[in-house]
């Protein structure tokens, strides 16, 4: 799935290429895509839009678009929001278009038909699909004591808390991988055992993994592609992600596999000291 980096890439790449642009076509290959309002309401009222900024909040893409409106995208696992080539064929996957005045098109493309398309019409009804969202972890505002206070009175596994998107916007499984194991913090060490000097680690590891994610263009494990459809570049700059069996950068052990929380969770258990059992 998508997690704040690739958002924040694909935003950054729509930037330039869709900012100021008004929408004079929706063409939706398959009408389930669409959450809120209603297929033929969005097919109805987007047109005639223009984008006035790109935005996102979480792993959620936001298009602001004039008259108070947004078109916000969830992506979720296999979802792919890209510029279209002039003259590209259409693919298999394709579930809707939206064409531009300046000819460009915007492909929503989905293989598993689990990302969603939801058109707002002011700000009361953006901020209620975005209501159950936590705090931005790259905004200024998340401090070391931030995070601490959100710590505050937890008896909670780390690795299931971070990947709680009304926690912390934006963390997923690779991120969550990545930040604990630069912390050293065991995914399955619970909250309130945590230090002061161990929070302070996992604060900056949290932020350390999602500006380095941002840096390379995203994480490409399978579906995963920029607004042009290039791959990103982060893959080769993970610590512990989809690396078991390999050696750990750190300390040479190897990296393990476990499931935590009914995830896929990688470790070094060297580097990582597992919590008591008791």
């Amino acid at each position: 799935m998508p997690e704040l980096p690739e958002v924040e890439t694909i935003r950054a790449g729509l930037e330039e290429r869709i900012t100021g642009r008004r929408v004079v076509e929706v063409e939706l290959l398959w009408a389930g895509c669409v959450a809120t309002p209603t297929a033929d309401e969005l097919v109805t009222e987007l047109p005639g839009r223009r984008i006035e900024r790109t935005g996102r909040r979480g792993k959620f893409l936001v298009l602001d678009l004039d008259g108070g409106a947004a078109l916000t995208v969830h992506l979720r696992m296999t979802g792919r929001l890209r510029i279209s080539a002039e003259g590209e064929e259409r693919r298999k996957h394709l579930r809707a278009v939206i064409t531009f005045d300046s000819g460009e098109g915007l492909w929503f493309e989905d293989q598993r038909k689990f990302g969603r398309l939801y058109f707002t019409r002011d700000a009361s009804e953006l901020a209620t699909v975005l209501s159950k969202l936590g705090p931005e972890p790259l905004e200024a505002a998340f401090t070391r004591e931030a995070l601490a206070k959100l710590l505050a009175g937890r008896r909670a596994q780390l690795k299931p808390l971070l990947l709680n998107q009304s926690f912390i916007a934006g963390l997923g499984n690779i991120y969550v991988d990545e930040a604990l194991f630069r912390a050293r913090l065991h995914p399955q060490r619970r909250t309130d055992t945590l230090a002061g000097g161990e929070t302070a680690a996992l604060h900056e590891a949290i932020v350390h993994a999602l500006r380095q994610g941002i840096a390379n263009r995203g994480t490409t494990l399978s579906d995963y592609r920029d607004a042009t459809g290039a791959s990103g570049l982060n893959r080769e700059r993970l610590s512990v992600f989809r690396r078991d069996g390999t050696p750990c950068l750190r300390c040479g052990a190897p990296i393990e596999k476990i499931r935590v929380a009914q995830r896929g969770t990688h470790i070094c258990s060297a580097c990582q000291s597992p919590p008591p059992t008791t």
